[in-house]
């Protein structure tokens, strides 16, 4: 079973598209209509958006208790444990997200690349293109999950997405239901990196803006500074 060890890591990396890391407020705000209009279209975002709605209280999976309040990116934090694949990830399912970062760089990198070449192949697109990207650091210091070597094998599969991370998701279940802060495992697709997946929003610790970047992924793929 998986065995608690303290994790500490500074400027571990988790890039966002640089569309969603720059758009704090609802872009409905940003449209030339009236205020009326404005105000309508506000509250049917609002209804819809997870993120939100946990914040007021309406998502049994994480509520405003646990979300950041009044610190700097609280929204960043706060949407990667509201807003979940409709299939999960490795160690989180589609009730509830996790803050997943790279210690490395380069491991975040092979993370996004692999996502954006598999959506790219499910869509049949061939071309190649580029994707824009704002690193964002943190850092942790505590007691954090390892796997053993069993789980090792179990969990830390390649293929196929997302079936391969039944078995993950299930540990995550229990390791979560039994106070765990969250998974530092080896990393899936950067061999020799570390990834970790932090449970709980308020052990993000000071969440801050790094440099932004261009990933480009097709018939070539690389990663270089914006």
């Amino acid at each position: 079973m998986a065995f608690p060890e303290l994790f500490e890591r500074y400027g571990t990396h988790r890039l966002i598209p640089t569309k969603y890391a720059d758009a704090e407020s609802s872009v409905l705000e940003t449209l030339s209509l009236p205020a009326e209009v404005i105000s309508d279209l506000s509250e049917l975002d609002a209804a819809t958006n997870e993120r939100k709605l946990a914040e007021q209280g309406e998502n049994i999976a994480i509520g405003p208790g646990e979300l950041l309040l009044g610190v700097p990116e609280a929204h960043i934090v706060n949407a990667a444990f509201c807003h979940s694949d409709p299939h999960g990830s490795r160690f989180n399912d589609s009730r509830r997200g996790a803050w997943y970062a790279g210690v490395e760089l380069e491991t975040s990198f092979a993370e996004v690349a692999f996502h954006r070449r598999r959506f790219l192949q499910d869509s049949r697109i061939t071309d190649t293109l580029t994707f824009d990207y704002q690193d964002f650091l943190a850092d942790f210091s505590g007691v954090y999950s390892q796997l053993d070597p069993h789980e090792i094998e179990t969990c830390l599969l390649p293929e196929p997405v997302p079936q391969c991370y039944a078995a993950s998701q299930a540990l995550a279940d229990l390791l979560l239901h039994a106070g765990s802060n969250g998974v530092v495992y080896p990393a899936v697709r950067n061999p020799g990196g570390t990834c970790i997946a932090c449970f709980r929003p308020a052990l993000v610790y000071n969440p801050r803006r790094g440099k932004k970047y261009q990933l480009t992924v097709g018939t070539e793929e690389h990663w270089a500074p914006a």
